[in-house]
């Protein structure tokens, strides 16, 4: 009965109009193939600039509001728990990325009955891997928690935290695809109105459950699933209607492994790569967590601040990779260059802000998290900011570059450049915190890594970019 609705969801029956026709009657959906490469990404990636900021909002009102209200350990015991939560999440982003670059580029090639097998192949494939990563995660929460030497203090609550947030993981999942299927399509408009809902509603939830209930850290995770949990059926709502508007002659499968495998060529270098980041993170911070609560809680709040500006980088990058990719299936290669180049300018010019914000005003913007101005978990989150808030120009440059490559599918270069940041930063994280007797030796290899990963990235998207005009020159 499930999958036959799951099937009503994604087909109709074949009409008499041609696929061609139909362009004038899909609303809100935006052809990226079309008009000034500037003016077309700045309209498509701004709403999901503004999602990102959203959501980033509510994470950071999660240990906000844990460190105010429940006390530094409540932060600790959130963020301890954060790179683990980031390895699932990756499954949930690579998904998001394999559907985003093939549907991208069937509907930039008008293929709307592929367009529409792809879709339902993506949604059954997303729910049964994020009930398999429930039941996982549910069962070695402890162990995964006891794997980062998550201080005794910390570990319990760090381990509720976990298991609800486990608990969630089809509303992350499902979201995750559904918001990369509507980017797809052009419209990245709708999923930001669901995201503004979901991140107010969150912190609502966090000032209820913990300041007035006073449920400390599960509060916490009770408030984010209950609002990933709306906005996730909402959006399935609204797509489930916005699909109905594309309609093809012929009937379309309601799955497809020659899809599923075009699919897992994007999405499984992109799990791996994120996963690989996410284990790197793991490794850092069981380096952070020897150094016991008080760094961990600095850590925690600091790496927040931070993971706000790289997100927002990255979906510059995303929304470059859908550029690409319906440009390349519209046979557009020469628009590659002036898209990348877009992507790069406003990706620097978000840059500018966060750095002189972190950097000058680093102590102001850790008072979110906490009140002793001149705690050890104050200290450690100014440190940080101050090592790699300069480097964020270079970032924002590698992540803008590597939503290229994933958008003409270079992904063994992509995955060349983001291994060579993971590997970097994680080794001298180890050396250089053990030869500085000082967790200010993990924050120096933020800056390394970017760097030569960086310098990799852009020489590999020049190399794609010349590629594709040859390749279109020669046809």
């Amino acid at each position: 009965m499930v999958l036959n609705e799951v099937y009503y969801f994604f087909e109709r029956r074949a009409t008499e109009k041609d696929d061609y026709t139909m362009e004038g009657r899909i609303r809100m959906i935006q052809d990226l193939t079309l008009g000034d490469s500037q003016k077309v990404l700045f309209r498509y990636t701004i709403p999901m600039f503004i999602s990102v900021a959203f959501q980033q909002i509510y994470n950071i009102a999660d240990s906000m509001i844990a460190g105010k209200f429940a006390g530094e350990d409540a932060l600790a015991a959130v963020g301890a728990s954060y790179p683990i939560t980031m390895i699932f999440m990756a499954v949930a982003v690579g998904c998001n990325v394999g559907c985003s670059v093939v549907i991208s580029q069937l509907f930039g090639a008008k293929e709307y009955r592929k367009l529409k097998t792809a879709i339902s192949t993506t949604f059954i494939t997303t729910l049964v891997l994020s009930i398999v990563l429930t039941i996982i995660g549910l069962f070695t929460t402890p162990a995964m928690m006891r794997m980062i030497q998550t201080p005794d203090n910390i570990f319990v609550d760090g381990a509720l935290y976990l298991k609800i947030y486990i608990a969630g993981f089809v509303f992350l999942f499902l979201y995750n695809v559904t918001t990369g299927m509507f980017n797809s399509l052009g419209d990245s408009k709708t999923p930001l109105y669901f995201l503004i809902g979901s991140s107010v509603g969150n912190i609502v939830l966090d000032l209820l459950f913990v300041a007035v209930f006073h449920w400390g850290v599960a509060g916490v995770a009770w408030a984010t699933f209950i609002a990933q949990g709306a906005a996730c059926i909402l959006a399935l709502l609204a797509f489930r209607q916005r699909l109905t508007e594309i309609e093809t002659q012929e009937k379309a499968e309601m799955f497809s492994w020659s899809v599923l495998q075009k699919i897992a060529i994007i999405a499984i270098p992109s799990v791996l790569q994120q996963s690989f980041v996410s284990i790197g993170n793991i490794f850092i911070q069981s380096i952070v967590n020897s150094y016991g609560s008080d760094v961990i809680a600095g850590y925690s709040a600091a790496i927040k601040l931070n993971t706000f500006i790289i997100t927002s980088f990255a979906t510059f990058g995303n929304g470059v990779s859908g550029f690409v990719a319906q440009n390349l299936g519209a046979g557009k290669p020469e628009r590659i260059r002036s898209g990348y180049k877009a992507g790069v300018k406003m990706a620097l010019i978000i840059a500018i802000p966060f750095f002189l914000v972190y950097f000058c005003f680093g102590q102001t913007v850790m008072l979110l998290f906490m009140e002793d101005t001149g705690s050890m978990a104050m200290e450690v989150g100014i440190t940080f900011l101050k090592i790699v808030s300069p480097f964020y120009f270079i970032i924002s440059i590698k992540l803008v570059a590597d939503g290229a490559l994933r958008g003409a599918t270079a992904m063994k270069s992509f995955m060349i450049s983001t291994f060579t940041d993971l590997i970097l930063r994680v080794m001298l994280a180890y050396i250089l915190s053990d030869l500085l007797a000082s967790s200010t030796g993990i924050w120096l290899s933020w800056p390394v890594g970017w760097s030569v990963a960086t310098v990799l990235s852009v020489a590999f998207i020049h190399r794609v970019i010349k590629q594709n005009l040859g390749k279109n020159k020669a046809e």
